[in-house]
């Protein structure tokens, strides 16, 4: 157990991203300074040999793998092998990577998506494997699934520490608003606030309403992640959220009444709903590092949505 990062070197990958910012914040608010965060624009992690040269420089005591190529059900949809590849290659090579430079201890963050498509409510971590994803993002899913896989084959036969944690949907001030890659909040976001703009009488919305999310404010969800890298050790995937599970249909009045947006919510059957249901059990978390949720998801969609109006072409610039 390596606590506390404030006295180790840490690398972060995909820092420049959604997440990314979050963790950094957190580092350092615990006063942790010996950070290494390269962007993607210096580095490919699809490449060995930028990894090589990524951990030769840094010499981490500690990484957190954060990078991801991620999206919508959108993108999912029409981007589906690179999805798959690009977040199967970062995350192989970063977990080598770190074996070989004998990097004491490695945080993977995965996703809910690798859960099978009609898990029991609330998702229990033991139902990883128990199906297969939902059809929409399953390449994704297994990606990261695969690095759980990975990570424990290397600590039956390395001894090699990586932890594996799990956050629900994410969402918060910093998130991509640009509909090629938006997720739901921000994409209901920028709907309802486009069409208050407008003078519009309706926003359509895809699939039924009736699917059922559970959502994580951002900066919960790094301190999950640094909880798990000072405290947790163990093989285990966990997961990271809130608790609480929203229909979609709920989700879209609330973000109407937040933007002031008061015209009718038009519902497009003809299009997927994704997983029909998504919550979690957050038991294994909650023993094992003491991670809880802190932020309402009221006052968190209160944040998002003045953030997103503060900081629109900021937030609508970025399309990957």
């Amino acid at each position: 157990m390596l606590a506390p990062v404030s006295d180790r070197q840490v690398l972060v990958t995909g820092g420049s991203g959604f997440v990314g910012r979050a963790v950094l914040r957190e580092l350092s608010d615990r006063g942790c300074t010996a950070v290494a965060s390269p962007s993607s624009e210096e580095l490919d992690l699809t490449q060995p040999e930028d990894v090589e040269a990524l951990f030769e420089k840094a010499r981490p005591d500690v990484v957190l793998h954060l990078a991801a190529r991620v999206g919508g059900i959108g993108a999912n949809r029409e981007r589906p092998a690179q999805l798959y590849l690009s977040n199967l290659l970062m995350g192989t090579y970063v977990i080598e990577a770190a074996r070989r430079f004998g990097t004491p201890k490695t945080v993977v963050v995965g996703t809910i998506c690798s859960y099978p498509k009609h898990t029991p409510v609330p998702f229990r971590e033991a139902s990883l494997w128990d199906g297969y994803p939902e059809e929409t993002n399953a390449p994704y899913g297994i990606a990261k699934k695969a690095l759980l896989v990975h990570a424990q084959a290397n600590r039956a036969q390395y001894g090699q520490n990586v932890v594996y944690v799990m956050p629900t949907n994410l969402y918060g001030p910093g998130d991509k608003f640009h509909p090629a890659v938006s997720h739901v909040i921000p994409a209901l976001i920028k709907k309802c606030v486009d069409a208050k703009e407008r003078g519009d009488d309706e926003v359509e919305i895809w699939g039924t309403g009736a699917a059922s999310r559970e959502f994580l404010f951002v900066d919960d969800a790094a301190s999950g992640i640094v909880a798990a890298a000072e405290q947790y050790d163990g093989a285990e995937p966990v997961n990271l959220g809130s608790g609480r599970e929203i229909l979609i249909r709920d989700l879209a009045g609330m973000i109407a009444a937040t933007v002031g947006f008061e015209g009718r919510l038009r519902w497009d059957p003809t299009q997927p709903d994704g997983q029909p249901r998504r919550q979690l059990d957050c038991t294994r978390a909650a023993e094992l590092f003491g991670f809880r949720a802190e932020i309402t998801f009221e006052e968190g969609l209160r944040r998002t949505v003045d953030w997103y109006l503060a900081h629109r072409e900021e937030a609508e610039a970025r399309s990957a």
